[in-house]
């Protein structure tokens, strides 16, 4: 049974007061006692009092301008309007009588005289604020408007391609510019020209697509009439009812209404309640969900006996027990440590559970990675080691609290939008910015933000830059001596406090070095030291480094010696990638770690699980992602069940996993499409999406939310269903009749689970963020309040260690990656949007300087070369990136840009180094050349599907890989 809910939800007309002090007001004869702050019209809301209005919403600060919210008050003159009217102590409010009908009559018939009426015909019919209006204020016929001047021959601007804009619905309430301004922070809107000529424009371009907007659908949710309205709207009719469930697309965790006809999503739209994104949301959760039923899905289970077979489409029942056999017939051959797992950060808690459970239990090994391996690995160590947690330490609201903030590595306005919209609006209310990030980000520069510091450091130099900003706190007695005296271990901070004080880690030592002056350093320290509450937010530009765990402990050193973990608007905030990245490694993904990140050696630990399991496990950590390839090449890895990742276009240095693959026996691919690794897979299982599963999903704040099934599976069972089947194939039975019982399970077995289970979950408003057990029943908002999980917190030594990926006269630029707004990942959801209509390609960045010395100019098609590959991309000469400096993403398989990437990796969990690449940048003269070098790796990828021997001198020949395997182990492909 769906657990649904009304389509509309009440709005109160202004944004709730914060303030606790309390006042009391008679409306309409009813005493009422709200907070200080609070309108007139809010305040009546509360009581059941429904003031008419228009321009008003609580989502937005009251405007003012529709004049149909007037009320009277006792002692004042004239009626004012209720939402800009804020309460007072023995306040007398009268909300109806006869002037105040007439002159609400007046208005709307004014409104009405300039609006099509249309209403049958309108898709907002039956979802209409000024359609309800004109009946709430008995409005029966219009006197004028007939003739004369009118708008009703506007044109409608259809060039987004999710929603709408006709300019002869819109009755200039402001909503949408507001919304743009106040909730998404872009400013793309705005009203142009004055009084009757009055019309909403997207700046000064001539429609919505070319214009600054970001999509996000803010306009369109805040718009009262059909004048933004989406297409799908348009097209299928209002939705008749809503399920809540939560976005799978970034770790902000959005929580989305699916508002429905039947079983089919009409609309997403953003929950007003959802703790981590309070009614707002992105491009990607608002509008591309469309992949969802898309034509490319796979419905039907496949099988080959090998990679060089068509597939052929059987029952799940055939590819379970085909799948199930294999893996029995190589451990029989090649002992048991021959297969593994790799778990989703795409899928729900419970399916990354149960897929790490079939791995130990079933397989009977701990050879289970996830794609936090190649991302946050670095967090989870870093984190561990100083402050306890392999978690961050705040909630998103935090950031409302902050007067300084440091973001590194990171680029929210693009990974995680919605959080960035909220950064944006505490950095206009006044608190600080510092970034550091070897590009111009949009947060450096943008409509009402200006960073107070960018350094554009070289990539590759965090831990430099960090240990010398902790020079100068440590230095110029900037250190909170109570604060580490009362909560971190002394003989480690003296240790710490005298390295960075060594000269050597001066911020004029290391200045040459990070390619940032020692006066900015400075200046960035100090003011992150002394100017209030200071709050750190970093991003994969900080873990993907040979020395990631390094800087997550530097980052970590920053904040406690400024005293600035354990409260509100301060903490170590990781910004996480996927959806469920943070619930992967909770749940046990890690090949060393049972849930709960508790070590696989430790005796107590092991038993609980054994006996829940009814199984013996293994007390030795087992193989990492890396760590399977190299054993896949040396024959020793023969069987692989891959959930939910794309780890051949997510991986660096794509030859060398491609060759892994082809050299496995039994790869099982679990997912929605025919990825790149499902090319070298013998049995295919088709995965489901978000909206055909429940569970839950843990977003970056350690925010456990819901995830609600919206219909039924479109290839017959959900992931976990699947999963469970092959557990029973492979002869251990997982019997569940539904995800609620599986996370029951995680409760039992998880401390900081314990008290979480759906329906907890429900009572708290419909997410909670862990530890959520007996010590905090409703969970932990700010981790580390009065003491560190670890109890003492731990100052470690960041020594800078140059990456061994270092440019040269042969490859004398740095190719560093990132994403883009409108995609996501490797694009298996997004690139089955609409969304290509903002980036169809990946693009490189490139300086104009770099540019000028190659013949280069935007639009140009350019070789990428590297020592592990070459790839190619179209160019866009940009002053984004520095001098010496080139970016792209890796949205699109067809880009390869971890062809190209290499296989350094951090010195602690194996994360690849994707943010340094050496490389060599030229201009592809002619169509025939471009051709050639887009096509290498794909020839060479295709041998390697046909099952010919690739040696590692052909593969140099072909300037696509100096082959870090040695020429046999290829060969065995």
């Amino acid at each position: 049974m769906k657990e649904t809910v009304a389509v509309r939800e009440r709005d109160l007309g202004t944004p709730a007061s914060t303030q606790t002090e309390m006042v009391n007001l008679t409306i309409d004869g009813k005493l009422i006692e709200v907070p200080v702050g609070t309108s007139v019209m809010h305040a009546a809301a509360l009581a059941g009092i429904n003031i008419p209005k228009l321009c008003a919403t609580d989502s937005l600060e009251a405007f003012g301008s529709c004049r149909l919210c007037l009320v009277d008050i006792e002692g004042r003159r004239g009626h004012p309007a209720s939402c800009t009217t804020l309460v007072e102590e023995g306040m007398v409010v009268q909300t109806e009588n006869d002037t105040l009908h007439k002159l609400r009559r007046n208005v709307m018939e004014l409104y009405i005289s300039d609006h099509p009426l249309d209403c049958l015909t309108c898709p907002a019919n039956g979802n209409c604020e000024l359609q309800d209006m004109a009946g709430v204020v008995g409005l029966r016929s219009v006197r004028y408007g007939f003739e004369g001047a009118n708008h009703l021959d506007d044109s409608t601007d259809n060039s987004n391609p999710y929603f709408a804009y006709d300019s002869s619905k819109c009755i200039v309430c402001n909503r949408c510019v507001r919304a743009c301004e106040e909730v998404q922070g872009t400013f793309a809107l705005t009203i142009d020209k004055r009084g009757f000529e009055s019309r909403v424009t997207a700046g000064q371009n001539d429609d919505f697509l070319g214009s600054d907007c970001v999509s996000c659908g803010a306009c369109v949710q805040a718009c009262p009439t059909s004048s933004l309205m989406e297409k799908s709207v348009i097209d299928l009719g209002q939705p008749e009812h809503a399920v809540i469930t939560t976005c799978a697309y970034c770790g902000v965790g959005c929580g989305f209404k699916a508002e429905m006809k039947g079983d089919k999503v009409i609309r997403m739209t953003p929950w007003k309640d959802g703790k981590a994104n309070r009614g707002h949301a992105c491009v990607k959760g608002r509008f591309a969900w469309g992949y969802a039923t898309h034509q490319d899905r796979i419905l039907n289970p496949m099988i080959r006996k090998s990679i060089t077979d068509p597939w052929q489409e059987v029952s799940w029942d055939e590819a379970i027990n085909y799948a199930a056999s294999e893996f029995r017939r190589i451990q029989d051959q090649h002992g048991r440590d021959a297969v593994g797992g790799i778990t989703s950060s795409r899928c729900t808690n419970e399916e990354t559970y149960l897929v790490q459970k079939l791995v130990r239990a079933a397989f009977g090994t701990n050879n289970v990675d996830t794609c936090a391996r190649v991302c946050h690995s670095p967090t989870g160590y870093g984190l561990k080691m100083t402050l306890g947690e392999s978690a961050g330490t705040q909630t998103f609201d935090s950031v409302m609290h902050t007067d300084v903030v440091i973001v590194m590595g990171a680029n929210p306005s693009a990974a995680h939008p919605v959080f960035a919209s909220r950064l944006k609006r505490r950095l206009r209310q006044g608190a600080r910015l510092i970034v550091i990030d070897p590009r111009q980000t949009e947060l450096v520069s943008s409509p009402h933000i200006q960073a107070d510091y960018h350094l554009p450091l070289r990539p590759g130099t965090n831990t430099a830059i960090l240990t010398a900003m902790a020079h100068v706190i440590v230095t110029e007695n900037l250190v909170n001596e109570t604060y580490v005296a009362e909560r971190c271990d002394t003989a480690a901070f003296n240790e710490w406090r005298s390295f960075v004080s060594q000269p050597q880690n001066s911020p004029e030592a290391m200045a040459e070095i990070c390619g940032v002056s020692a006066e900015d350093i400075r200046g960035a320290a100090r003011l992150y030291a002394t100017g209030g509450n200071g709050s750190i937010y970093y991003g994969l530009g900080v873990t993907e480094h040979s020395q990631g765990s390094t800087t997550v402990m530097a980052i970590a050193n920053l904040a406690m010696a400024t005293g600035n973990v354990g409260r509100e608007g301060v903490g170590v905030n990781p910004l996480r990638g996927q959806n469920n990245v943070q619930g992967s490694c909770d749940m046990g993904s890690f090949p060393h770690e049972f849930p709960g990140y508790r070590h696989v050696s430790d005796t107590s630990v092991r038993q609980q699980f054994e006996e829940a399991w009814g199984v013996s496990l293994q007390s030795e950590p087992g193989l990492r992602i890396p760590n399977m390839f190299e054993a896949a090449l040396s024959g020793s890895f023969k069987g692989l069940y891959c959930q939910g990742e794309d780890i051949v276009q997510s991986d660096p240095n794509t030859q060398h996993v491609a060759a892994a693959m082809a050299a496995m026996e039994c790869v099982v691919v679990q997912d929605l499409f025919l990825n790149e690794t499902a090319k070298y897979a013998h049995v295919f299982l088709p995965g489901s999406s978000f909206l055909e599963k429940d569970g839950t999903f843990t977003n970056a704040e350690r925010r456990i939310s819901r995830v609600r099934k919206v219909m039924e599976p479109k290839a017959g069972m959900a992931d976990w269903e699947v999963t469970c089947a092959l557990a029973r194939a492979l002869g251990y039975p997982m019997s569940y009749e539904h995800p609620g019982q599986i996370m029951d399970e995680i409760a039992r077995l998880t401390p900081t689970f314990t008290g979480v289970s759906y329906d907890r979950i429900q009572e708290l408003g419909g997410s909670v963020q862990w530890p959520c057990n007996e010590q905090a029943p409703e969970g932990t908002p700010t981790m580390h309040i009065d003491e560190f999980v670890r109890g003492k917190g731990r100052f470690m030594l960041t020594q800078y260690v140059p990456t061994e990926e270092r440019s040269s006269r042969k490859f004398p630029l740095l190719l560093t990656t990132g994403r883009i707004l409108s995609q996501y990942n490797v694009g298996a959801q997004t690139r089955r949007t609409d969304n290509v209509a903002w980036h169809a390609e990946d693009l490189l960045e490139i300086h104009p300087v770099d540019a000028e010395d190659r013949g280069i100019r935007s639009g140009d098609k350019v070789s990428v070369k590297s020592r592990a590959g070459e790839t190619a991309l179209r160019a866009t000469v940009t002053e984004r990136v520095q001098p010496g400096v080139v970016y792209t993403t890796f949205h699109f398989p067809e880009s390869g840009a971890n062809v190209v990437t290499t296989n350094n990796s951090d010195w602690a969990t194996n994360c690849p180094e994707y943010k340094v690449t050496a490389v060599q940048i030229q201009r592809v003269t002619s169509e025939s050349a471009w051709q050639n070098r887009w096509n290498r790796f794909h020839d060479i990828q295709q041998r390697l599907l046909q099952g010919e021997t690739v040696p590692a001198e052909d593969l140099a020949q072909a300037d696509h890989s100096h082959s870090h395997e040695p020429a046999e182990a290829v060969a065995k492909v």
